[in-house]
């Protein structure tokens, strides 16, 4: 690479430049360098290039007295691209007489000289007055005509600066570099286009007769090299330097495809240490003479023209694309000089391309230390780096399998006949050259084992730590895989095996499954040959190795000797090893079987069993002995079941086995995992659960397990009579079915926050059983065949939830196969918030108190309800409790109205201290419909079990599918509400879902069956009940609050009736306060309070005189009275005004806190209204009508 700078030439007069000012203004002019930012816009390229730093030469015009006169210059900056002139003249007559003839002079001598520009720099001090001015005075009109007489072509070449002597400020300088960049760019593109130019024409006559490309080439290296790269390469523009090696490179792959490479003396001419020298040095030979002098060689001039195009790239900082070219161009002209092997040194292919790696490999580090690039960069260059490395470890194959160092099997021999095709052998025995290659490394390896070996090992090692900081496993492992069979062949069996059993594990995630199947292959034989025994660790090679047995492709690699037991004898040898281990062993995902199962199910009509088909499928091409056969599979919540088979042997291909499983669960389940069992040795195969097994499969396996109409089966639901303030319990009912239960552990799974008392459950109904005692189940023993039994559970509050999700975990075994545990896993929903709520309102009036009740429901259902009743204990005295007598004997509650009930309690002892109870009996709708249609079922299926007996166990699948289609359609609901009517819906006729003996069954139940007008009260349906604790409220004081209106009367009315009141009319009234402690506390009677009251103004309807607001003093049985005034303002019928009473804060002795009693007031006047009458009169008025005298 040249490091010749872009050359300017500065000239002064004589006496200036000997001179302390021109040493000033040099040093000056020299800290304004580098020029920066310099934009340089050719015709010739479409792109604007940025120079960002130009580093210039001042030299003395007069040291470049001798121009070059050579034909074809190294570069164009060898000559100056840019001439200055320095004038210091300050008079017009000496410019005119001295100075315009000194400048005349050297612009005579400057314009001779092609493809270089001039300025003129008129130099002025600005820090010297101008009496004083002598040698730097200058009055502009010498400037003026300066420009007069050297300004040509319409370009300013004349520049002023006033300068100040210690003054570097860039400022100052301005307007001179910006002409001196103008300048050198225009130099340096007029250049450039004449060598374009001679290069054009250059290659317009490439078809022309006697044209030669070394002639061609001398032009364009002169052009892309010396003159253009060079020049480009000086002025930092890298890009445009590489470009024209670049094109160079692409005509000369042209011609040597075109075959005219006659003007070549020959492919090489190999002279001594050609094998060994630095690939990319360019002083090793003199390639510019050889070019000049038409003598260089192909192999010289690619690896010029390479050293050139790597020079440039680290220029640029790509490294990484230094070691492919360098890989790409080893590889490619390697295999060109295999055609001429015979010609050459013995080894000398094989050494140049080990050298000249190895080269690159120092060459690149020591260009660009790691230390230089980021994370991103430093992997691409470490993995090119690697590339390099292991095609100089390849080399060494070669050399080995040569000369008998490795031997001719793979993974050696597969490189030895890629890299060497096959030769005719007379032109590899019959050599021209007697010379020798000069790599001392390389010889000595050909010629000893030991030094082979180390240098084998040491590149090898080298490539692998590239590729590992490059992040290539693959790449590292397969040369970890040679180092393996290098083990192999110097006898380091152990070493080998390590190796060998650690790279199959690297080898699988990227599916080489060949390489996998060899490293394994040599695993056991090595662990064969070392007489190892067949422990846990050559189970999990031989399981591995079996793993690549199923792929067509794993046996490529795979030799005849590798074959010693054969897949048969290896699988019989597995069998015998997992019998002697002492635990399990499992291993997943093997793909030496696999298990299919189908998507259907099946019963037993005997017990509580279901079957499942698999379908087994044996990828070897043996028998394999196994034990058992299972499949797990996973349904809602965490429901499980496992279905086993008992198997011998899987013969090749496919076979179907049938699983069973002791269950009475049903419903869809997802195929979870299944399982061969061999002796201690567990394959499994994982379906669902981690994301890894997921994304290998497209779909999840479902399998429908039908539901056994005679199996076990566990209902929950709430108790008939449910007491609020009491432990909560829950109804377990479970229906034997077809078993005769001997001993059924029931394990409810409660939400969180709740708890289960397993000790206190009880049985609802004797003879159905016993329960035996246990903390953490329930354990029900000697249930009958077709037997429901009832346990009640009682639970913690679970007020929090409106329904509780309650999982199901029963097994059980029966009296007629009491060594078969089966089980049942399910899970219920049950409703534990109550339907109703109910909300109380009291209301106090002397010594009664009327309580009213406001019942709604809860959710949607319809609610019936029977009876409203208020209860107090039996040692309740002197409280008298009656109720409203219902117009219904039951009423409905829906969503939009509720329903009140009206109490009234009275008591002659005071306030009642006892809490009451409200028992309400009610039940949903659909529990009542529910009922009927059980009822009708039953009827229908007791008529058909003479006839049919298995009919009997359809009830309640029928039952369930009716009460289904009722859900799904409302329209009857309204019908039922009226007339007691169940209408079926138009699906129950269509009877899609009803299929087999449940259709018969369905078309027995005639429509009018249930289509019949009913009372509410004949549905079959037991009434529930519920309890619910009422305190009843205390009241300190109540006042009874009245005004009384007392007109005066005429003397022609009756005194039980008002005379009549019209609008203005004032109104006497009384405002009268009567005040009770009844419902107060023993010790409230004792007392008086004070108490304020306020009537209420109402602007628009009266107006009030009197004390409208005030305190009086209440006291148990009291009264207070306050005379008022009313004005009615407009007629009509007008309510009364409100008055407001409300007891003040009681201070409490010792103790800064007041209370306040509490108090209810009874508005007695609240339902009176007082008719105002509107005001009758008239008025007379007299008007004239124009008469005679007027």
């Amino acid at each position: 690479m040249s490091n010749q700078n872009v050359l300017v030439t500065y000239s002064a007069p004589v006496s200036f430049l000997a001179s302390e000012s021109w040493r000033q203004v040099l040093a000056a002019l020299q800290s304004q360098l580098p020029l920066r930012s310099i934009h340089w816009k050719s015709a010739s390229r479409p792109n604007l290039k940025t120079i960002q730093e130009l580093d210039l030469t001042l030299v003395p015009l007069d040291s470049l007295r001798d121009e070059h006169t050579s034909q074809v210059p190294v570069t164009l900056l060898e000559k100056p691209l840019l001439n200055l002139y320095v004038v210091t003249c300050e008079d017009n007559d000496l410019y005119r007489t001295t100075v315009k003839k000194q400048i005349k002079d050297w612009h005579y001598a400057i314009s001779q000289r092609k493809n270089q520009e001039w300025i003129i720099v008129h130099v002025v001090r600005s820090d010297v007055k101008t009496a004083d001015r002598k040698f730097f005075n200058m009055k502009s009109s010498v400037l003026d005509k300066i420009k007069a007489d050297f300004n040509i072509e319409k370009r300013d070449r004349c520049v002023q600066l006033s300068w100040t002597a210690g003054d570097f400020s860039p400022v100052i300088w301005a307007d001179l570099v910006n002409k001196i960049k103008d300048g050198l760019l225009f130099a340096l593109d007029s250049s450039v286009s004449q060598r374009e130019e001679e290069v054009r024409r250059s290659e317009s006559q490439r078809h022309m007769p006697g044209w030669n490309f070394c002639t061609f080439f001398i032009l364009k290296a002169c052009l892309a090299h010396d003159i253009l790269a060079s020049s480009f390469e000086g002025v930092k523009l890298f890009e445009d330097a590489l470009q024209q090696y670049n094109e160079l490179e692409v005509s000369f792959i042209q011609v040597l495809r075109e075959k005219n490479m006659s003007w070549f003396g020959s492919l090489i001419q190999p002279v001594y240490k050609d094998d060994s020298m630095p690939l990319l040095s360019i002083t090793k030979k003199h390639y510019r003479d050889l070019i000049l002098a038409n003598s260089i060689s192909v192999f010289d001039f690619r690896i010029y023209l390479l050293a050139r195009q790597c020079s440039l790239l680290n220029k640029m900082r790509r490294p990484f694309e230094i070691c492919q070219k360098v890989t790409s161009f080893l590889g490619t002209f390697g295999r060109r000089l295999r055609e001429v092997e015979a010609s050459l040194p013995e080894y000398f292919i094989e050494s140049w391309i080990f050298s000249s790696a190895l080269s690159v490999v120092e060459q690149c580090d020591t260009w660009t230390p790691p230390t230089e690039l980021d994370s991103v960069q430093l992997a691409r260059f470490s993995a090119s780096k690697g590339e390099l490395l292991e095609l100089a470890k390849t080399q060494l194959d070669i050399i080995g399998v040569k000369v008998g160092h490795l031997p001719q099997t793979p993974p050696f021999a597969t490189t030895y006949m890629e890299e060497t095709p096959a030769l005719p052998s007379q032109r590899i025995g019959e050599r021209s050259s007697t010379q020798r290659i000069s790599n001392h490394e390389v010889m000595l390896a050909i010629g000893n084992e030991e030094p082979f070996y180390d240098l084998y090992c040491a590149t090898s090692n080298r490539a692998i730590d590239m590729y590992v900081k490059a992040g290539r496993r693959k790449f590292a492992l397969k040369l970890h895989g040679f180092l393996a069979a290098l083990d192999i062949h110097r006898g380091r069996l152990e070493s080998a095996l390590a190796i060998f059993t650690s790279l199959p594990a690297h080898y699988a995630p990227h599916m080489w499954t060949s390489l996998e199947s060899f490293m394994l292959s040599r695993a056991i034989n090595i662990h064969a040959e070392l007489e190892k025994p067949r422990d846990r660790e050559w189970i999990h090679i031989l399981l591995a190795f079996l793993r690549t047995c199923t792929n067509d492709v794993s046996t490529e690699l795979v030799t005849e000797e590798n074959g010693e037991m054969g897949v048969t004898q290896l699988v019989g040898a597995l069998h015998t090893a997992v019998m002697r281990l002492d635990s399990d062993l499992i291993h997943s995902d093997h793909p030496i079987m696999a298990v299919q199962v189908s998507s259907d199910a099946t019963c037993s009509d005997d017990e509580d069993l279901a079957f499942v088909d698999a379908i087994i499928s044996n990828r070897l091409p043996c028998d394999v002995l196994v034990d058992e056969v299972s499949v797990t599979m996973g349904g809602r919540d965490s429901e499980r079941l496992k279905f086993i088979a008992k198997v011998d042997t899987l013969p090749p291909g496919q076979s179907t086995v049938t699983l069973s499983c002791p269950t009475s669960s049903w419903g869809l389940y997802a195929l979870e995992s299944s399982e061969v069992v061999m002796s201690h040795l567990h394959f499994r195969w994982q379906y669902t659960g981690t994301t890894a097994t997921t994304s290998k499969r497209n779909h999840v396996s479902l399998v429908r397990v039908p539901r056994s109409l005679r199996a076990l089966d566990v209902q929950t639901r709430q108790p008939q009579q449910t007491e609020l303030g009491t432990t909560s319990r829950l109804l377990l009912v479970i229906s034997t079915g077809q078993n005769d239960i001997s001993r059924a552990t029931i394990k409810p799974i409660p939400p969180s926050g709740v708890q289960f008392n397993y000790s206190e459950a009880r049985l609802e109904a004797e003879g159905t059983g016993t329960l035996e005692v246990s903390d953490n189940a329930v354990i029900l023993l000697d249930a009958l065949v077709d037997t429901d039994v009832v346990i009640s559970l009682p639970h913690s509050d679970a007020s929090r939830y409106h329904t509780m999700k309650i999982g199901l975990s029963v097994t059980y075994n029966t009296q007629s196969s009491p060594g078969v545990i089966r089980t049942l896993q399910t899970s219920r929903v049950v409703t534990v918030s109550l339907p109703i709520a109910v909300n109380v309102e009291d209301f106090f009036r002397g010594k009664r108190l009327f309580s009213k009740f406001t019942i709604s429901t809860t959710s949607h259902q319809y609610v019936r309800i029977s009876s409203t009743e208020l209860q107090g204990p039996p040692s309740l005295d002197g409280v008298k409790i009656s109720g409203c007598r219902p117009s219904r004997p039951v009423v409905t509650v829906t969503p939009e109205h509720p329903v009140n009930f009206l109490f009234s309690i009275e008591s002659s002892n005071g306030p009642v201290l006892e809490p009451l109870n409200l028992v309400i009996k009610y039940r949903i709708l659909r529990d009542e419909v529910e009922a009927l249609i059980r009822q009708t079922v039953e009827a229908v299926l007791s008529s058909m079990s003479d006839e049919k007996p298995q009919y009997s166990s359809l009830r309640r699948i029928l039952i369930d599918k009716l009460v289904a289609h009722l859900e799904s359609d409302a329209e009857w609901v309204e019908t039922y509400r009226a007339t007691g009517e169940i209408v079926l819906p138009r699906s129950f006729e269509d009877g899609g879902d009803f299929q087999g003996p449940i259709r018969e069954v369905r078309l027995s139940i005639p429509r009018s069956a249930l289509a019949q007008c009913r009372s509410e009260t004949a549905s079959p349906c037991p009434w529930r009940e519920i309890k619910i604790p009422v305190d009843v409220p205390r009241m300190n004081i109540v006042t009874a609050a009245q005004i009384a209106v007392q007109p005066s009367l005429p003397s022609d009315t009756r005194s039980d009736q008002l005379p009549p009141i019209y609008a203005g009319q004032p109104i006497p009234a009384t405002l009268i306060f009567k005040t009770s402690f009844h419902w107060a506390e023993k010790e409230g009677k004792q007392r008086s309070y004070k108490m304020r009251y306020d009537v209420e103004e109402r602007v628009k309807d009266w107006l009030l005189c009197g004390r409208k607001r005030g305190d009086f003093v209440a006291t148990d049985g009291g009264s207070f009275a306050v005379p008022l005034t009313l004005i009615a303002l407009h007629h009509g019928e007008i309510t009364l005004p409100k008055v407001d009473v409300r007891p003040l804060p009681i201070s409490t002795q010792g103790s800064m806190r007041s209370t306040v009693p509490s108090a209810d007031t009874c508005q007695v006047h609240g339902a009176e209204k007082v008719l105002i009458l509107p005001r009758g009169g008239r008025s007379t008025y007299i008007v004239g009508m124009g008469g005679e005298n007027e």
